[in-house]
């Protein structure tokens, strides 16, 4: 007898979701403001829009030519080793192709707003994903002309289709100078409140070359953001020989040299109304620095001769993302790292959905030391303050 094979669901967002979806209802949180600093989508799977804004007629070609031979990633686009999937085992990585959307409407705008409404999120803030690698790429005319090409294609295809969605947009960060450029060019632009830089890269962030940069954000009131990431062919990285370790140590490793040379150097000090983000290292890594750079700073002030106060005070006027919250069964050193960054003002809610190791809003709201008042602070009225926000009523947006 002929064996029969059950027809396999087509993936759906709302359909794996469906347990954030009950918390979101259990804890009313269509009672106030929740805003995500942390989304991702995969821009690659839009590849061939982007790449039409590609500037350069050279890097345009390239890219147009790896698209035409079928390549899945982008031949001028780096790639990263490791295993974010598990080897297959976290699905939405392989299936997620497999989603239906709606016509008409952008695809990228349709599964970030499933993903909003089943985690109870109104306002979200989105970044690439492959393009985090850009940091690395041996041709720096092929990391501005990404970023100008995905700006271009932010704003005009994917945020005029939302009311939800907001980005800080990518810098091409090894280029100074053409980073204050797409600040002066995109800074204005509808959705766009700020701009990010990833953080794997080397590039020495107090070097006089990025004052002009920070200069022209503090004018603009728009937030810098470094997002943390990965690499497992530089440095120190290639002696660990599994992923868990790379995952563990080189997203706050990449976070902790700037911030070292932020501080140390006296940045808040030279522009004092920078306001800077550091996304997706954890938490338990910023405690570490207040505490080591505040021994050395005592003892060695003469090296930081532009600092006021103690490095550790800077880092408290910093801004956080709560994502990935170190929390395993010690909730009492968590409460002491949420009073020593100021948790209650500087702290942001960040999902970083769809990776891997995403955070619902419960985590944040199940947390037993906070008040009513400091969970709606760091769910929401944090990111709204540090944006500039404005709110749509409850079930109106689009």
């Amino acid at each position: 007898m002929a064996t029969i094979v059950p027809e396999r669901e087509t993936f759906d967002t709302r359909r794996l979701l469906q347990h954030a979806a009950q918390q979101a209802k259990d804890r009313r949180f269509q009672d106030f403001l929740i805003i995500d600093v942390d989304c991702h989508h995969y821009e690659t799977e839009a590849f061939a829009e982007i790449a039409e804004y590609i500037e350069d007629p050279v890097i345009r070609h390239m890219a147009l030519a790896s698209i035409q031979k079928g390549s899945s990633r982008p031949g001028i686009m780096p790639v990263q080793v490791g295993n974010q999937d598990m080897a297959g085992r976290i699905t939405r990585y392989v299936r997620r192709k497999e989603e239906r959307t709606e016509a008409g409407i952008p695809r990228d705008v349709v599964l970030i707003h499933r993903y909003m409404d089943q985690m109870g999120i109104d306002y979200t803030v989105l970044f690439p994903t492959p393009m985090l690698n850009l940091g690395m790429h041996p041709q720096v005319d092929v990391e501005v002309a990404m970023a100008r090409a995905y700006a271009h294609w932010m704003c005009e295809r994917i945020l005029p289709n939302s009311e939800r969605i907001r980005t800080m947009l990518y810098l091409p960060f090894n280029d100074p100078e053409e980073s204050v450029r797409m600040v002066k060019e995109f800074g204005g632009r509808p959705g766009v409140v700020g701009f990010m830089v990833t953080s794997v890269r080397f590039a020495p962030v107090h070097h006089n070359r990025y004052m002009p940069l920070y200069r022209e954000l503090e004018a603009a009131n728009l937030p810098l953001a470094f997002h943390a990431a990965y690499d497992w062919t530089h440095g120190a990285m290639p002696q660990l020989n599994k992923f868990i370790s790379v995952h563990a140590l080189g997203f706050p490793f990449y976070n902790m040299i700037h911030i070292a040379n932020f501080v140390i150097n006296g940045i808040l000090e030279r522009f004092p109304r920078l306001k800077v983000l550091w996304i997706e290292g954890g938490l338990a890594y910023i405690t570490f620095l207040m505490q080591r750079f505040d021994n050395e700073y005592m003892m060695r002030s003469s090296e930081a001769p532009l600092l006021k106060k103690l490095p550790s005070d800077y880092m408290r006027q910093m801004y956080w993302s709560s994502q990935p919250m170190e929390r395993v069964r010690n909730d009492a050193m968590l409460e002491e790292t949420f009073k020593m960054i100021k948790a209650e003002t500087q702290l942001v809610y960040s999902s970083d959905y769809p990776h891997w190791d995403f955070d619902t809003p419960s985590v944040i709201y199940d947390l037993p030391f906070l008040s009513e008042a400091q969970k709606r602070r760091i769910l929401g009225e944090n990111a709204r303050e540090l944006f500039g926000i404005g709110l749509l009523e409850k079930g109106s947006a689009g």
